[in-house]
């Protein structure tokens, strides 16, 4: 390793991990966690614990694996420094808090929760393991502070599958909103400030999780299927008149207007409601489409007749019309003053955890680990999020990072005659831009030397 480019690097990250292995109560566990970070952080095609021994550890590749694969250490306590950390550095009234899958693509049945579903990295159904995301983001810098696996009926109700890969007996198979529920209540306990909750349609389409967020005071924006079924804001209801004499009273009452469709509530093509906004700016210059937005109030109220909802609370049902003609429904429950301009940018806030994924996974090797158990994987999934708190907390902090010493991943796509890789495209600087204190700054990603 060069000790010019290194020393000042790795004092940085002792000085980080400090709270870090405090929180971690054996000699052995203090010794190894600085070693895996560092194979996580240093160039290299592979993360992926033999990779990364030769790299940081010659000659101790068990002891490496050992650690993350079966170690007991608390994983809760070090969760809990690291949302102390992201809450340091961009937590506040002004941040988001995102929630999203994302998905680490598997070959063969013994990887737990692995099986053939949606993996939005592919954009098809493939054999995966899906995990429940939580990003804590303001302006460009976001942080991972959660990644829970989804655990498929497949793997929840087989007791020998969930035997082998070492699945928690208290561990129960449950939905993903409510995973991302239990996470969400986690960082509340743990005092992590954000204003507002995202997530997609996958969430947003889940009337008792938008209920859950209202009973907690959370102010949040999610995406809505087109056919969720919708009243106008100012819709009425009331209990019918017997329809005849001595006839068994209505239980129920009736709205005053049927409900329809969220995505007919908007014109095709767009019309002057519509307006052109621009959120930030991205490499080829503004990020614009044009949005719409009326009140409405949900049909997610108690079930009436026909299996039918009644009308719930008043919401800001929003209509996103990109320039490629795809259109995209967010509901939000905002004060009914909140201007266009102001929903439009919650809503388009949620691009940072994409950001961070991407970044996790060519950068920190989230999806290299290649053990099939469930205290391997999430051991490996929270020291790739510390990893990548560690690089924003340079980056808000205006210090460079250089890490060098590793042939980069395009020399060897080069020795294999291979194309080199997009990923890892050369950078003009190594310097991490800081956060600004209120408005987005223009996107700079996060930089490691090659």
């Amino acid at each position: 390793m060069d000790e010019l480019g290194s020393k000042v690097w790795l004092d940085h990250l002792e000085a980080w991990l400090a709270p870090f292995l405090a929180a971690l109560p054996r000699a052995e566990q203090r010794r190894w966690a600085p070693l895996y970070l560092r194979g996580l952080l240093l160039p290299g095609e592979r993360k992926s614990v033999e990779p990364m021994a030769a790299r940081v550890a010659p000659g101790n590749v068990q002891q490496l694996h050992h650690f993350v694969s079966a170690s007991p250490w608390p994983y809760a306590r070090l969760e809990r420094v690291l949302a102390e950390q992201a809450d340091r550095l961009v937590g506040g009234l002004q941040a988001v808090l995102v929630i999203d899958d994302t998905a680490l693509v598997k070959q063969g049945r013994h990887s737990v929760g692995v099986q053939r579903q949606y993996c939005g990295q592919l954009g098809k159904k493939a054999n995966c393991q899906a995990l429940v995301s939580l990003t804590l983001a303001q302006g460009e810098v976001p942080i991972p502070v959660a990644l829970r696996l989804f655990l498929p009926d497949s793997w929840a109700d087989d007791p020998a599958r969930r035997r082998a890969a070492g699945v928690p007996d208290d561990v129960a198979g449950r939905p993903k909103w409510q995973i991302a529920l239990d996470e969400i209540n986690r960082l509340r306990e743990q005092t992590v400030r954000f204003g507002c909750v995202l997530g997609d349609a996958e969430y947003g389409k889940v009337a008792a999780f938008r209920h859950a967020l209202d009973a907690r005071g959370l102010r949040w924006a999610l995406g809505l299927p087109p056919t969720q079924k919708v009243f106008a804001a100012d819709v009425t209801t009331a209990m019918p008149a017997p329809t005849r004499a001595g006839g068994r009273p209505r239980k129920h009452p009736v709205p005053s207007a049927p409900s329809r469709p969220a995505a007919a509530l908007f014109a095709d093509p767009p019309d002057a409601t519509f307006r052109s906004l621009s959120w930030r700016t991205g490499t080829k210059g503004p990020l614009q489409a044009a949005f719409s937005a009326h009140r409405v109030r949900v049909a997610d109220g108690p079930l009436a007749s026909g299996a039918q909802h009644l009308p719930g609370a008043e919401r800001w049902l929003v209509c996103e019309h990109r320039p490629t003609g795809e259109r995209k429904l967010h509901l939000t429950n905002h004060p009914a003053d909140t201007t266009l301009e102001q929903l439009a940018a919650a809503i388009k806030a949620r691009w940072s955890c994409e950001q961070a994924h991407q970044q996790l996974k060519e950068e920190l090797g989230l999806d290299h680990f290649e053990g099939r158990s469930w205290i391997g994987l999430h051991h490996h999934a929270l020291l790739c999020q510390i990893a990548f708190a560690f690089l924003q907390s340079q980056r808000v902090g205006e210090k460079k990072v250089r890490v060098t010493g590793a042939r980069p991943a395009a020399a060897a796509d080069a020795a294999r005659g291979q194309a080199p890789c997009r990923r890892r495209a050369p950078r003009a600087s190594h310097a991490l831009p800081a956060l600004p204190p209120a408005k987005p700054h223009p996107h700079a990603a996060m930089n490691m030397a090659e």
